[in-house]
Order: C-alpha cells, then sequence, then structure tokens
C-alpha cells in the first residue's frame, strides 16, 4: 500500500481543488481544522472501567438465563480532559449510561444469553459514507443501518451479525437476510475473551469509527479459578483504538476518497494519530506492586499495534483471542493487528520505576508504512505505587490444554488468495478474497465437525488481519513466496493456486509464528507475499458435541478481512456450513 505520506499529499490536492470547485459535502477547510495533539497533555485522564452487564441470572445462588435489551444511541462523549464533547455512537441498557466502548458483556459458561439490540440512531450519520461500494441502505435513505457481530461467538447464523441482516430505528427498514429481533447467545464454547462490534455491509468502518464496540466475556469459574489468574479488580479489559479529532471535538475521517472520480469518500485504510484506550486518550492508570490481569481488544479500523514497555516491564500470555493458551508465554513485545486480543498479566512488582508507559512503535500502514510519531507512539501511562502487594494470585505453569491440530482428520484443502486492485494513477479501488466480489456464490463449504486446510496466500502489500466467523483454527506454517510477480501474474490471469503451481512459489523463508500465537485463533495477520497454511476446525474445542444449534440455516457466516476499510470494499465472503 501507499505510504500515509503519499496520501495525505495527495489528499491535500484533492481537498484543495474541491474547495476551490466548491465540491466539499461536510463543510470547508476551516471545519475540517484539526486538533494540535502537541496540546493535548498525555495521563491526564483516569481509565475507565466500563460497566458491566450480568448476562444471566442467578436464582437461589443458581446460574439462569437472562434476556438483555440493549441500545444504540447518539451521545457526547468525552476523550479527553481539554477536548470539548464528541458526538458518538454508543451502546447502553439507556442513552444515559451508554458509552464509547460499550459495556461489557459477561457470560457463563452454559448458560443462554438473550439479547434484543435496539437501534435508536438519528436519520443521518455523523460520519461520511460511500454509495459506491456495497452498502447497506434504506430505500428511503433515512436512518443508519446497524447489526451486531459478537466477535468469536460460536452460535446459529441468525445471531451471528450477517452484513445483509441490518435494520434500522425501531426496525423501520430491514435488510435483505434479516429475520429476528432478539439474538441467542448459547454460551457453550470455551471460556475466553469476545467482543461484539457493528457489521453493518459497506458502513463497519464508519460505524465502529463512530463507536459501536464492546467487550464480551464468557467465564468458566469451574475451569478458570483453579488456574489462580488475577481477578476482580485486578482483571482489566483494554479496548485499544486510534481517532483524529477536529476543533470542535467531532471525529475526523477523511471525506474525499483516494479515487474520487470512483468512491468519493472510500479510502484504503483510517488511521487517527490519537491512542484512545476504554474511550479516554492517553489514560493513566494508578497500580499496586502485585500481578494485573489485561485483556487487550484492538479495535482499530486499521492500525496494527506492538505494544511493548517503556521500562522494559514483559507480558505473561495466558490467552490469545477467545481461548487460552495451552502453558503461559513471556514477551517484551505484542504485535495486534485489528481485532485480535491478547490475554497478558503483567507484574508491576517487577518494575523499577514507580511509572510504566506503555508505548507502540508499529508502521502504519503495516508492516510497510510510516513510523510512530510522538502522539501514536505512546499507549496509557502506569503509575505503580507502594512497596510489594500483598498478591495470592499465580501465572500456573499450565493453562488449558485443547486438541492438538491432526492433519489426518483434515477433509479439504483450500486455497484462498488475496488481490488488492488499483486505478490507472495506481490507487487501491477494491480487494477480493478468491477474486471474487461478496455477491457472487459462495464457495466456500465446509461440513459441521471437520477440519480443513486453509493455504491463504497473499499477493498485496498489506497485512491483512483474517477473520473467520464460526471457525476456530491453528496456524501450521508462515512462508515466503518466491518469484511473486511472475506468480502474481499468473494468479491474476487464472486465479488457480494449482494451475499456477503453487508448490513451486512458496518455498522461500519460513516465517516462526509466535509461541504466543500457537493456540486456536480467530483472527490471524496474513504477511504479504506469503502462504499461511491453517488448520481450520468447526466445532467445539472443549468437547467432541456436536453445536448445539444449527449451523447449516440461512443466513450462514462469513469470513473478511478485519481492515475495515478493506472489508467493506470487498474483501469479505460467504462462508456456508453443511451437515
Amino acid at each position: 500500500m501507499v505510504s500515509v505520506q503519499r496520501i495525505l499529499v495527495f489528499n491535500y490536492l484533492l481537498i484543495s481543488l474541491a474547495v476551490v470547485l466548491g465540491l466539499l459535502t461536510n463543510g470547508s477547510w476551516a471545519e475540517d481544522k484539526l486538533v494540535n495533539l502537541t496540546r493535548l497533555k498525555m495521563f491526564v485522564d483516569e481509565l475507565p472501567d466500563m460497566p458491566k452487564i450480568k448476562a444471566f441470572h442467578l436464582v437461589n445462588g443458581v446460574p439462569k438465563p437472562k434476556s438483555l435489551k440493549i441500545g444504540m444511541y447518539k451521545i457526547n462523549w468525552k476523550f479527553h480532559r481539554d477536548l470539548p464533547p464528541t458526538p458518538v455512537f454508543a451502546y447502553g441498557t439507556h442513552w444515559r449510561t451508554a458509552t464509547v466502548p460499550g459495556p461489557t458483556i459477561e457470560a457463563l459458561h452454559g448458560i443462554d444469553t438473550y439479547v434484543t439490540w435496539m437501534n435508536r440512531l438519528p436519520s443521518k450519520h455523523i460520519l461520511p459514507w460511500d454509495p459506491t461500494i456495497p452498502t447497506a441502505r434504506a430505500a428511503t435513505n433515512k436512518g443508519v443501518p446497524t447489526v451486531v457481530h459478537v466477535h468469536g461467538a460460536i452460535d446459529e447464523p441468525a445471531s451471528d451479525g450477517n452484513a445483509n441482516a441490518w435494520f434500522t430505528a425501531r426496525f423501520e427498514a430491514r435488510g435483505p437476510l434479516w429475520s429476528n429481533r432478539k439474538y441467542h447467545y448459547r454460551n457453550q464454547q470455551h471460556p475466553g475473551n469476545l467482543w461484539y462490534h457493528d457489521h453493518a455491509m459497506g458502513l463497519t468502518r464508519v460505524n465502529l469509527l463512530a463507536g459501536l464496540i464492546g467487550a464480551y466475556i464468557i467465564r468458566h469459574p469451574q475451569v478458570e479459578g483453579p488456574l489462580g489468574l488475577p481477578r476482580d479488580e485486578f482483571d482489566r479489559s483494554l479496548i485499544v483504538f486510534d481517532r483524529s479529532f477536529r476543533t470542535d471535538g467531532s471525529i475526523y475521517m477523511n471525506s474525499t476518497g483516494n479515487n474520487p472520480s470512483i468512491h468519493p469518500q472510500w479510502q484504503p485504510e483510517y488511521f487517527g494519530d490519537a491512542i484512545i484506550v476504554n474511550g479516554k486518550a492517553w489514560p493513566r492508570l494508578t497500580v499496586r506492586r502485585r500481578k494485573y490481569r489485561f485483556r487487550i481488544i484492538n479495535a482499530s479500523n486499521a492500525r496494527f499495534f506492538r505494544f511493548f514497555f517503556a521500562n522494559g516491564l514483559r507480558f505473561t500470555h495466558v490467552g490469545s483471542d477467545s481461548a487460552y493458551l495451552g502453558e503461559p508465554v513471556e514477551t517484551n513485545d505484542i504485535l495486534l493487528g485489528p481485532s485480535e486480543i491478547t490475554d497478558v498479566v503483567v507484574d508491576f512488582s517487577k518494575s523499577k520505576n514507580d511509572n510504566a508507559i506503555l508505548a507502540n512503535d508499529a508502521p502504519y500502514p503495516y508492516p510497510s508504512g510510516d513510523p510512530v510519531n510522538d502522539a501514536n507512539s505512546k499507549v496509557m501511562k502506569f503509575f505503580v505505587v507502594g512497596y510489594s502487594a500483598v498478591d495470592t494470585s499465580r501465572i500456573p505453569k499450565r493453562l488449558i490444554s485443547y486438541p492438538v491440530p491432526d492433519l489426518s482428520s483434515v477433509s479439504r484443502t483450500r486455497y484462498i488468495a488475496m488481490y488488492e486492485y488499483t486505478s490507472d494513477i495506481d490507487e487501491p479501488t477494491h480487494l477480493y478474497l478468491n477474486g471474487k466480489p461478496y455477491e457472487a456464490p459462495v464457495t466456500e463449504i465446509a461440513k459441521a465437525g471437520t477440519s480443513e486446510v486453509w493455504n491463504v496466500i497473499n499477493l498485496t502489500e498489506d497485512n491483512h488481519p483474517l477473520h473467520i466467523h464460526l471457525g476456530l483454527f491453528v496456524v501450521l506454517e508462515q512462508r515466503e513466496l518466491v518469484d511473486v510477480e511472475k506468480f502474481k501474474d499468473c494468479m491474476n490471469k487464472t486465479n488457480d493456486a494449482v494451475k499456477c503451481n503453487i508448490s513451486k512459489y512458496a518455498r522461500g523463508k519460513n516465517i516462526d509464528v509466535p509461541a504466543y500465537e500457537k493456540g486456536w485463533k480467530n483472527v490471524f495477520k496474513m504477511r504479504p507475499g506469503s502462504v499461511t497454511k491453517i488448520l481450520l476446525r468447526f466445532a467445539y474445542l472443549h468437547t467432541n458435541a456436536s453445536y448445539e444449534f444449527d449451523p447449516t440455516a440461512e443466513p450462514g457466516y462469513v469470513y473478511h478481512c478485519h481492515i475495515l476499510d478493506h472489508e467493506d470494499n470487498a474483501m469479505m465472503r460467504p462462508l456456508k456450513v453443511i451437515r
């Protein structure tokens, strides 16, 4: 992908031209004046602990299923002490209590949760959107289409949040695959970290940018309790993302596309320089000298983070995405792509200082984009107080073991190719998986209870975090391609990895998969110019039991790049499951 500097220069020229011609639709240049982030003091806002919603009832001490009503509202939110309030879209049980991110939903393994997601958003969006890409639109053009996907959930298709199952306020308009108001989350899967977010066709990037994100945790006390990991106030979710702001406090999103004659608004990636954690820019948290558990979710549209502590503190990984690891892994840093989750323990008793800055040094776009600057290289600051505190938590030598990948059980091998297409001015116009738009007939049809091998071939210059709904996978190998341009020429002509003799080209350098990412995942970073081999399982991890729902029902599932600007245009394909 082109560098951020090149994009900014190109956009400046386009905006200047638009001002001259009077074509800007979102106001004048003056109204797009951005906040000078160097004038915002870091580490002045306390890290919020997002509201928690229990997704179950306790009746005489026995957990029972629960029905929730969670709305989406337009509210004003303070991202920083010195910023004006920002108009956002937010989840909450009431508009007065809605937050960005939304409340953390805490479910119990084996206890059903029912959620009625209520759209209470205004008739017009607060951000620019592009009607020239496949987009959810009401016939009246009134209302903001939304639909909620619980990322990492193993549930029925009707509750998966299909991009065409969208609806507007009070269900006045509904997408072609909309089926019911109440979603059913069975919570029958293994314990772990999930998150919920909007998934409307063509609007995912703007709806998440507006604030429609939140954490979802499935707990299993009988399994997790004996591990002895930090809990209660020492167990925190950190939802991290980037934003830019105008001087009036509103979220800034460039309203001019990189190919304005083709896509007036769409750009290949969104980046903001203010790093937000739990709704605050560069927050602070006071911690004791003891172990803390952090469930870190990268909720950015396109930004990768490579987290590290400036004072040398280390991370102990206990989970990745929705699953525990088999054993802890200690590292100095963490590379986290958009939508990925890492579950870590940090022992502040080992800090040699009374403060620790969580920092970031991942280029953007990743991996070959611009270096970080003073603003986006800082994430948050921990103030470490007192002497060593009483700490009864521990990091066990063993965590939770799940089945080892078994290649002998593989029912099918597939090749999934990632393409990017450009215009005459060499700017991206759209991206496809397997050279097909989303609307093309389904080609990935998997059988419930089986495993498949997918060889994901990245023919682009970007690292794409691939997310697969319903399934879980283990990365077996990541290998660089040789003679990439020659292979790419063949693929552009035939779109057939076998006919292009993939084995001849997939023999470059083997890229080590980090130990903390060798467990079962639902997202993985597909390196450019490489083939990533994964074993994908369409079954529960913790049991041999069949799904407790019908995975073959409509509208099925999807898989897609989780750079949201790519997913929206149109790097997403349907996935059908049969019995």
